[in-house]
This record gives C-alpha cells, structure tokens and sequence, in this order.
C-alpha cells in the first residue's frame, strides 16, 4: 500500500471531527469520540495480487468509559498459538494480524481467560504482544520494561508511556527482549494500546501453573497507576503537553 500524505491525514481528521462534532462526548466524561483511519484496495481484481487502487477512510463512534468503576486487573493466559509468524508482518497495523488473534480470543475467553500472551513464535521463549495491545512491564526496583521484536506492533501508546515514564515521572525505562522466564520476577503488568491507555493484568496463567503480581486483582500498581494518570491528564489538557502531542481542531 502507498503511504498515505500527512497532510491530507491531518486535514481528513479534522473534516470528520468537525462533521461529528455533535457526537463529542462531553467533557470529564471519561467518553470519547473514537477515530480508526483504514485503507483498502479496491480495483476490481479476482486474482491473489496487490491491488492498483486504494481508498482511505476514517470510522468514527463516540465510545464510553473504558473502565466503568476503576480499572481492574485482568487474568491472561499464555497462548499456545501464535499471533504472527517470524520475518512476517507483525510490525505492521494491517487486518490479517487482528483477525490471526480472533480464534485464539474466542478460546481464551471460553476458559475463562481475559486475554492471551503470545510469545515469539520462532523460539517460544520471549514475550510478543497481546491480540490487540503491548505488553508493560514494571520492575521490583521501579523500572519501567516493554518488550523489543521485530514482529511486534510499534504502538503509539508503548512509545508515549515510555516518553511519560522518562521525562515526566523521572523513572528508568527500556525497551528490550524480554524472556517469558523473568516474568514472574516483575512487581507490576499491563496492556497499553489507544482505547484503555493501560489495562493492569493481575495474573498470568501458563497451562496451569498462576504467576500472580505484587500489584494484586483489585487495582493497578502504583507505577501503572502513575503512568496512566499522567498521560491521560496530557490527554485531557490537565497536564501540559510535550510540543506536538495536542492538534487542536477549532
């Protein structure tokens, strides 16, 4: 696919926010007014090839409070399948990577499970990501740890925790390969990704055998609690912005 020109992102944006400008949750509500840009091909072709044609688009929903009542630790399970395949296309947001996760989440979810871990599928011994959200870390000394691979998605939200634990909380922060075996030495877990910022993850569950985080089932850990405060707040305006991370749209 072409890469699609920054400016006419930006202008696109601000087109469909203002054309839903009614749909705007209100302010403190703790909604929002989801964006998700996508492309396609759209040539009419039959034949397995990449297409000449390609359409962008923008869907837009105002969505409610992902956390309704506090965020509380979910319980995920080390997949036995894998979400992306070595030298693949794990680093890139395309559809095939989302849909790759869907069979495995159905299963997840009927024993019992919140989510699944996958680990890279070349040696199944260091952690990837979820089906949807990276993988972070805390450790026992207050270092801030997200995992390193090639097959896995550059997310936004990681890259801006990282700048927030760095330039903001004054806390260690490194992004590195990180084995599955040295998991069950960190104090704290979570998910980052758009929609949550941070989902905490109290347990994990591989094939039986429970690695439970000092940070507990009932609440975030501290760190995370910091981190997810602190980049919301720049979110919401309750905390100044680093230089380019706000585009306002009058």
């Amino acid at each position: 696919m072409p890469v699609f020109p920054k400016e006419r992102f930006i202008d696109a944006v601000e087109q469909v926010v203002k054309a839903n400008a009614a749909w705007v949750p209100p302010y403190g509500s703790g909604a929002t007014l989801y964006l998700r840009p996508y492309m396609f091909g759209s040539n009419a072709v039959i034949g397995v090839k990449p297409a000449d044609e390609y359409q962008f688009r923008i869907l837009t929903t105002p969505v409610g409070p992902y956390f309704k009542g506090g965020a509380k630790p979910i319980t995920i399970r080390v997949s036995d399948y894998d979400r992306a395949a070595p030298c693949g296309t794990g680093n890139i947001k395309a559809g095939l990577n989302y849909a790759m996760s869907l069979h495995a989440i159905v299963d997840a979810h009927k024993q019992g499970f919140d989510e699944n871990m996958y680990l890279d599928p070349k040696t199944r011994t260091k952690v990837e990501e979820t089906g949807g959200a990276n993988f972070i870390f805390v450790t026992k000394d207050g270092k801030v740890v997200t995992p390193k691979s090639d097959s896995i998605l550059p997310s936004i939200t990681r890259r801006s925790l990282i700048y927030v634990a760095k330039e903001y909380l004054g806390l260690e922060a490194e992004e590195r390969e990180v084995y599955f075996d040295e998991v069950k030495d960190f104090a704290e877990c979570g998910l980052c990704g758009t929609a949550a910022v941070i989902s905490p993850v109290g347990k994990i569950n591989d094939h039986g055998k429970e690695i439970c985080f000092p940070s507990g089932m009932e609440k975030m850990g501290p760190v995370i609690q910091k981190l997810y405060d602190t980049l919301t707040g720049i979110q919401m305006g309750r905390i100044e912005a680093p230089k380019g991370w706000i585009h306002v749209i009058e």
